[in-house]
C-alpha cells in the first residue's frame, strides 16, 4: 500500500473538516473531477435553498401539505412559537419522567422500582431507538430496553422470555403516531395480555407516545403518561424527538449530549462551503457515484462493533426517503439509493471479497472511530493492539477497493457518544435532504408503504372470507376460493397454508401441496 504526491494533494485538497464535532469527510478515493464538481454548484444551490425554505417552515411535504420541522428539535429557538414551546415542553417532560422512573418516585405496583423498558413500535418508532440504545448503551445502565419491532407472534415470546419474572419492573413504551399502525396495535395487545396473564395492571406500568387525538391517545387514557408526536416530525427522523429521547433517557442515555452533537452538526451543514459541510459533500459523492439515478448501492462500513446497526436505520432513512416513482413534478422516474452493511472488519470474513473482485454496483462508506475504548489498550503483539488491528483492516481494505478501481469515502469521528451520534444522525438526514432536492423528490412522504399497509388489510379482509367458505368437508384451495368468490387461488392457498400451519383449520395432504383439502379444525 503506497501513498503518492498526487493522492495526498487530493486527499489534502477534498478533506472536509467539523473542528466542533472532531469528524471529518474524506471523498479522495471518488473518482470525480474538478469540473463535474463546479458542475454541481448551482444544482447544490438550489438544494440549500430549498432547505433553507423547509427550515423557515415552508411546506415540504406537499403530498400531505405538512412542513417539515425534524431540525427544530435541537434548535426550538428556529421553529415557529407556538412549536418551540412544544419542543422544550416534551424534552421536559421527558427528563422530568425520566429522573422520576430512576429515583423511584414512579415505580410498578409489584416491585420496588422499573428495571426494563419494553419499547413497542415500528420502522422509525424503533430503528432510532435501536441503534441509539446498542450503540450508548453500558452495564451500569439504570434500565435495559427490550424492543417488539414487528408482529412476529415468536418474537413477542423470546422477548417475553428474556424478560421472564421482570415482567413486574417492565416499563412499556408504546410509539405510534397515528395510533393504527397495526404491528405496534398487535404488541400492545400481545403485551397487555401478557401482563394479565401474570397478574399484573397493564395501564400502572405503560406509557405512550402518540399524535394528539390519535387512537392510542385516547387508548392510552389513565396509562402513567402520555408523551407528544406532531405532524411534522416523521418517523424515520424523529429518534431525536419524543420517540427517540424518551427511551434514551430511560435507558441512563444523556439525551442534552445527543441534541447538542445534532445542533451542531446542523451548524456545520448549513453552510455552503464543502470544506467543512460533510452532508452537502456527501450528497455530491451519492449524485456522482450513482449518476443520480440510484445506479449504484451505498455499502456502509462502520469499523465499530457499537456501530453496527447504523446500516439497518440508515436503510429507512435513505430508503424510505429518496425510494420513489415519482418527482416532485408528477414524472415517472423510479429514483432511490439502496443501503447494506454489516460492519468492519466481520465484513471482511463476509463480502468484501465480492466488493473487491466481484459486480462493480457499489460504492462504499468506512465509519472509522479514532478512540478503541475509554483505557488503554494491551498489546496483541509488540507495539500492536486490537485496536490498531481494526484500523489497519479499515485501511487495508479502502487500499484494496481503491486498487480495483472501486470508489469510497471515510467518515472519521473521535468516538462513539451520545454527542457524536447525535451529530452522525444529523449529518445523515442533511445528506438525504439535500440530495432529494438534487434529484427533485419528495423526501418526506412515502406511498410506498401506505400501498403495503392496504394490501395488507385486502389479504385479511380476504382471510375472513376464506374462513366463512370454510366446511366440515375437505375442499381444495380452488374450490374454497370459489366459494369465497376470489380468483386470487395462489393467496386462498397461502392463507390455508398458514391456517392449517398454526391448527386453525384441517389439512389433508396429497402428493403435491397445491393438491391437499383443507376444512374447519
Amino acid at each position: 500500500m503506497t501513498t503518492t504526491s498526487a493522492s495526498w494533494d487530493r486527499y489534502s485538497k477534498h478533506l472536509c473538516v467539523v473542528d466542533s464535532l472532531g469528524l471529518m469527510l474524506d471523498v479522495s478515493k471518488m473518482r470525480f473531477s474538478d469540473a463535474w464538481l463546479a458542475s454541481m454548484q448551482a444544482p447544490l444551490a438550489r438544494a440549500f435553498d430549498a432547505m433553507g425554505a423547509l427550515e423557515q417552515g415552508a411546506v415540504a411535504n406537499p403530498d400531505e401539505g405538512r412542513k417539515v420541522g425534524h431540525y427544530w428539535l435541537r434548535a426550538p429557538e428556529l421553529a415557529p412559537a407556538e412549536d418551540a414551546e412544544a419542543i422544550r415542553a416534551a424534552l421536559a417532560q421527558v427528563k422530568a419522567f425520566a429522573r422520576s422512573v430512576h429515583s423511584g418516585v414512579v415505580k410498578p405496583p409489584a416491585a420496588a422500582r422499573f428495571t426494563q423498558v419494553l419499547l413497542v413500535g415500528i420502522g422509525g418508532s424503533a430503528l432510532g431507538p435501536q441503534l441509539a440504545a446498542d450503540a450508548l448503551g453500558e452495564a451500569t445502565d439504570p434500565m435495559t430496553v427490550h424492543f417488539f419491532d414487528n408482529t412476529d407472534p415468536d418474537g413477542f415470546d423470546r422477548v417475553f422470555a428474556r424478560l421472564g419474572a421482570r415482567l413486574a419492573e417492565t416499563l412499556v413504551v408504546v410509539i405510534s403516531k397515528s395510533g393504527g399502525t397495526k404491528e405496534t396495535r398487535n404488541g400492545m395487545v400481545e403485551a397487555q395480555a401478557a401482563f394479565t396473564r401474570a397478574g399484573l395492571d397493564f395501564s400502572k406500568q405503560a406509557v405512550s407516545v402518540t399524535g394528539a387525538g390519535s387512537e392510542l391517545h385516547k387508548v392510552s387514557e389513565g396509562w402513567l403518561a402520555r408523551f407528544p408526536m406532531w405532524d411534522w416530525v416523521g418517523g424515520r427522523t424523529s429518534e431525536l424527538s419524543t420517540v427517540g429521547l424518551l427511551p434514551a433517557a430511560l435507558q441512563g442515555i444523556d439525551v442534552d449530549a445527543m441534541l447538542e452533537g445534532a445542533r451542531l452538526a446542523d451548524v456545520a451543514t448549513r453552510t455552503r462551503a464543502l470544506s467543512t459541510n460533510p452532508a452537502a459533500l456527501m450528497a455530491l459523492m451519492w449524485h456522482h457515484a450513482t449518476n443520480g439515478r440510484g445506479e449504484k448501492d451505498l455499502v456502509v462500513l462502520p469499523y465499530k462493533d457499537r456501530l453496527l446497526l447504523l446500516s439497518r436505520y440508515l436503510q429507512q432513512l435513505v430508503m424510505e426517503s429518496l425510494g420513489k416513482e415519482k418527482d416532485l413534478s408528477g414524472a415517472v422516474v423510479h429514483q432511490g439509493l439502496a443501503v447494506y452493511g454489516n460492519k468492519g472488519s466481520t465484513d471482511q470474513h463476509a463480502y468484501v471479497q465480492q466488493l473487491r473482485d466481484g459486480v462493480p454496483n457499489f460504492f462504499a462508506l468506512f465509519i472509522e472511530v479514532l478512540k478503541d475504548r475509554p483505557g488503554a489498550s494491551m498489546e496483541v503483539e509488540p507495539r500492536v493492539t486490537s485496536g490498531d488491528y481494526l484500523l489497519g483492516f479499515l485501511l487495508g481494505t479502502r487500499a484494496a477497493l481503491d486498487e480495483s478501481g472501486r470508489e469510497s469515502m471515510t467518515l472519521t469521528v473521535p468516538e462513539v457518544s451520545a454527542k457524536t451520534l447525535g451529530a452522525l444522525i444529523a449529518v445523515f438526514e442533511r445528506a438525504v435532504g439535500l440530495y432529494a432536492s438534487l434529484i427533485n423528490v419528495n423526501a418526506y412522504h412515502q406511498p410506498g408503504v401506505e400501498a403495503g399497509k392496504k394490501a395488507a388489510t385486502a389479504v385479511l379482509t380476504l382471510q375472513q372470507q376464506v374462513l366463512d367458505a370454510l366446511d366440515a368437508t375437505p375442499s381444495s384451495a380452488l374450490e374454497v376460493a370459489a366459494r369465497a368468490r376470489t380468483t386470487d387461488v395462489e393467496t386462498v392457498f397461502k392463507l390455508l397454508s398458514h391456517l392449517a400451519a398454526n391448527g386453525r383449520v384441517a389439512r389433508a395432504r396429497a402428493p403435491r401441496p397445491v393438491d391437499d383439502r383443507f376444512s374447519r379444525a
